[in-house]
């Protein structure tokens, strides 16, 4: 079965985990402009994207809105709960889904996909449950190296490198 679904958690995978605010109480993060590309390719391979994070952010929605994520939850207590959810609206199974996650919250939404990453950085609780430990950490392309992990696995590179020849 191929992979038709990824999920992606933000601080510490699409980012570094780190917050600033600035002195008027301001939001601040960075994400990796190499991770924007390689999920902007694989919606263009006709594959779904979701982010399912823990916190609010409207830096983290508009985000979303640039890479044309179709499927974003913010505020989350319950990932898996939100996941199963949007399985049934997409009408895939479990078995078609691999998510990225770095911490406690990630534990029970990465337990149930069919392959579960994990940054470099993440908790050696979630390390210890995940498919895949990748090279790099969380915000330094992480979610690239997820991507063209899982690109190579089912057979999509000409397709990936075809996007942009």
């Amino acid at each position: 079965m191929s992979i038709e679904l990824i999920v992606l958690d933000v601080d510490g995978t699409m980012t570094d985990s780190r917050i600033t605010y600035t002195q008027e109480g301001d939001e601040i993060k960075s994400f990796n402009v190499k991770d924007g590309l390689a999920i902007a390719s694989w919606r263009k391979l006709g594959k779904h994207v979701a982010i399912i994070t823990g916190r609010r952010s409207s830096i983290v929605e508009r985000r979303a809105k640039e890479l044309r994520i179709e499927h974003f939850y913010q505020g989350v207590e319950n990932k898996k709960e939100v996941l199963l959810a949007l399985l049934e609206k997409l009408d895939i199974g479990m078995e078609s889904v691999a998510a990225i996650g770095d911490d406690l919250n990630d534990l029970s939404m990465l337990k149930s996909v069919s392959l579960s990453f994990v940054p470099r950085d993440a908790s050696h609780y979630v390390e210890k449950i995940a498919s895949v430990m990748l090279s790099k950490k969380g915000g330094d392309g992480a979610v690239r190296e997820m991507i063209e992990y899982l690109i190579q696995k089912e057979g999509l590179e000409r397709d990936y490198l075809a996007l942009w020849e």
